[in-house]
């Protein structure tokens, strides 16, 4: 019956287009096929007409019933700056949950809400900036350096990681349909764009090919295969060039060896820094036709009007103009603005597809998912049965701390105070004082929280920094270095204050960590009885914090980038070079390692097995892993599949290859299975080749990076096996 209805309302779509074809012109008329609509479109526009077009806000031709569009939307973690809509947590967060069929998930919710708002404002004539269907994400840089104040929109510092939440973020927003594209998706910042903010248009990142191919660029590459619609390229240069005007990248890699068929957008006002910032040309007609020439096809900025100087200087001509529009337009089409209304399935979506209960539900489970507990010296869970509960902290009340940045809003944004207050039972007592500023000590010297916390059976104190302190460069307006992050330091206010809140104090103190990226947390870890590293959890983050405070739900995160001790373990910020770098370089031990996240059970390992221990190359190897829960209450693990080759020079320490996200009840156990194919056995070379060496691959799989700190944490040690290839 269901394949029958199908087929029926597929045969009304056929009959109302062929109805409509008869008395249209081509690029008005769906059924005609694609390349023929672009290009009767084109050709009917005049020069200052085609110009007009490549830029990020188009506007109207009325003569052939064009409407205005803009270009520019956003959806980081929701769509943004836009209507009220659901904020899910941050990029670095959803991260944090190794879970790449829930970022799907939250995908396919934004692209949902995106049509539903763009529906509205269609039918009421709207076509303003941050109302379309074009939206500028994910951001799949590599979070090399913690110091990056835009670190946490992306989803870490590990290629792979980044390349399959990225992958399943873009399948999500895009859509299934056939013929439609639901919103189009952009993976952006092409290439090897992460800091320093405040150099960023004239800066020249120069990594070596080698880091380039194993780094920058996988997810890059990951996104082009999954027919990601759109790529922006970033504001710095890559090896000597704009990336906006970069032959390498956006000619050799992205359209020749790639084959990307989709747009390419320039980062805002990027064209400018050709002639301002990198001075590569002198000036915008140079600049609009380098960009051109290159293969941008869309300007966000003011440099591409001045392409009709460019052609009549001769640097460019309508014939280029041609081409980079026809690409342009192919991705319109494929959104169905030059359809009739009812031949497009997404433009049924309706208003009350945004923020409704299962989507904040689901918002709810990704932050609950994120949530990476850091230490817990029995302190958590808490009862829901104790007397008096206190809550205290700069971040405690506060809705930033929920947002991050590239964020949108509703009028139901849970703070952790009101989710920890919503769940204490009538009977028990919650007392709440901020306590502290973000950023700097009191001037007010009298203090009666510390005191307060010495009269209460628990303490939850909200720590860390918000988008005042990290984020792009014109967000951060508490930030002295244009939204990075120089001092690695959490605020050393909160620190003292939770040293008085802790002194004499047998109560626990529980501290829960907002913020983007990596901070020191020694002091805080030393401190407190248990830490919450929560991210921006998003609109129903304090319900979220609150269901694993008090043992709703057992955390289950996983860090996605490391926390180094100190930032004198790292290279200089401005250094691309990958050694020192991450968990696959960096040879000091962390504060916290990569893929590490305690639980409130445990987790073991054992019986690894491989199908052969001697393998030739191109061949592929099974690893079966039995893990056991063996603690005393239910929960998730992540369970984490790293390569390494012994003996190899400059090969990565680990590289994570694989990961599954498995539920377990008390004292359950499950066999794993993992397909280790040949190219994830490869390393790349000095030239950037990918190449599959011989000698000794061992595999290991456990819940957090292999290493002695992960131990060290409480950690369970994970399994190992040794293949050799010949």
């Amino acid at each position: 019956m269901r394949k029958f209805l199908l087929l029926t309302v597929m045969n009304v779509q056929l009959l109302l287009l062929a109805a409509y074809a008869q008395q249209t012109p081509v690029y008005l008329n769906p059924a005609a096929p694609l390349e023929s609509r672009v290009q009767d479109l084109v050709r009917q526009l005049t020069l200052e007409e085609k110009i007009a077009q490549l830029n990020y806000n188009s506007p109207a031709i009325p003569r052939l019933n064009i409407p205005a569009y803009n270009w520019w939307s956003e959806a980081l973690h929701g769509v943004g700056r836009s209507g009220p809509a659901t904020v899910f947590p941050q990029a670095i967060g959803l991260a944090a949950t190794f879970n790449d069929s829930l970022a799907r998930q939250v995908a396919t919710v934004i692209s949902d809400e995106a049509r539903a708002m763009y529906n509205a404002a269609i039918k009421r004539d709207h076509h303003l900036k941050y109302g379309g269907l074009t939206f500028w994400t994910p951001n799949i840089n590599i979070f090399r350096d913690p110091r990056w104040g835009r670190g946490q929109e992306t989803y870490g510092e590990d290629p792979f990681l980044t390349s399959r939440m990225g992958v399943a973020f873009v399948k999500g927003l895009q859509g299934d349909d056939p013929r439609y594209l639901k919103v189009a998706a952009c993976a952006k910042h092409y290439a090897v764009h992460s800091g320093p903010e405040r150099l960023r248009h004239e800066f020249n990142a120069k990594p070596s090919m080698k880091d380039l191919w194993e780094t920058y660029l996988p997810a890059f590459k990951a996104l082009v295969d999954a027919n990601v619609e759109a790529v922006m390229c970033a504001y710095n240069r890559t090896n000597d060039e704009p990336c906006c005007g970069n032959t390498y990248l956006l000619q050799d890699v992205l359209r020749s060896q790639w084959h990307f068929k989709g747009h390419i957008v320039s980062d805002c006002w990027a064209l400018t820094d050709f002639y301002q910032g990198h001075k590569v040309v002198s000036n915008p007609a140079q600049a609009a036709a380098l960009a051109l020439h290159r293969g941008v096809n869309l300007e966000c900025g003011d440099t591409y009007p001045h392409l009709m100087e460019s052609v009549q200087q001769g640097l460019a001509t309508e014939k280029q103009i041609d081409t980079a529009l026809s690409v342009l337009l192919r991705t319109r089409f494929k959104l169905g603005m030059f359809d009739p209304e009812e031949a497009n399935p997404y433009n049924r979506i309706p208003v009350t597809e945004i923020n409704n209960e299962a989507h904040r539900a689901l918002a709810r489970k990704v932050a609950q998912q994120s949530i990476v507990l850091l230490k817990n010296n029995g302190a958590l869970p808490l009862s829901t049965q104790l007397k008096k509960y206190f809550i205290t902290g700069p971040n405690a009340a506060n809705v930033d701390a929920l947002l991050g940045n590239y964020y949108g809003i509703n009028n139901n944004l849970v703070t952790i105070l009101e989710g920890i207050a919503a769940q204490i039972p009538a009977g028990s007592q919650l007392q709440y004082r901020p306590g502290a500023l973000l950023d700097r000590p009191n001037v007010n010297p009298i203090d009666w929280t510390t005191d307060e916390a010495k009269n209460v059976d628990a303490t939850i104190v909200v720590l860390g920094i918000t988008g005042l302190l990290e984020g792009e460069e014109g967000e951060s307006i508490a930030s002295p270095s244009y939204g990075d992050r120089l001092d690695y330091n959490i605020p050393q206010n909160q620190v003292d204050f939770l040293k008085k809140m802790k002194a004499n104090n047998p109560k626990p103190v529980i501290a829960v960590i907002t913020g983007g990226s990596p901070m020191n947390l020694a002091q805080i870890h030393e401190l407190a009885d248990a830490v919450l590293m929560v991210w921006y959890p998003g609109e129903e983050g304090g319900n979220a914090v609150a269901d694993v405070i008090f043992g709703k739900v057992a955390p289950s995160g996983k860090l996605p980038i490391t926390f180094p001790k100190s930032l004198d373990q790292l290279p200089a910020y401005e250094d691309y070079s990958m050694k020192g770098r991450t968990y696959r370089y960096m040879t000091a031990e962390p504060l916290y390692p990569f893929g590490f996240g305690l639980s409130y059970t445990s987790f073991a390992y054992s019986d690894l097995h491989v199908n052969s221990n001697s393998i030739r190359k191109g061949s592929p190897v099974t690893a079966t892993v039995t893990v056991q829960n063996t603690g005393k209450t239910a929960g998730d693990e992540v369970v984490q599949l790293y390569l390494t080759h012994p003996g190899v020079t400059d090969a990565p320490l680990y590289t994570l290859k694989a990961f599954k996200r498995i539920t377990l009840a008390a004292g359950e156990a499950t066999t794993l299975s993992f397909n280790i194919t040949p190219d994830m056995m490869q390393l790349v070379n000095e030239q950037g080749v990918a190449v599959q060496p011989g000698g000794k691959l061992a595999i290991y799989i456990g819940g957090a990076l292999p290493g002695a700190r992960s131990e060290a944490l409480g950690a369970g040690k994970g399994v190992q096996a040794v293949v050799d290839i010949k």
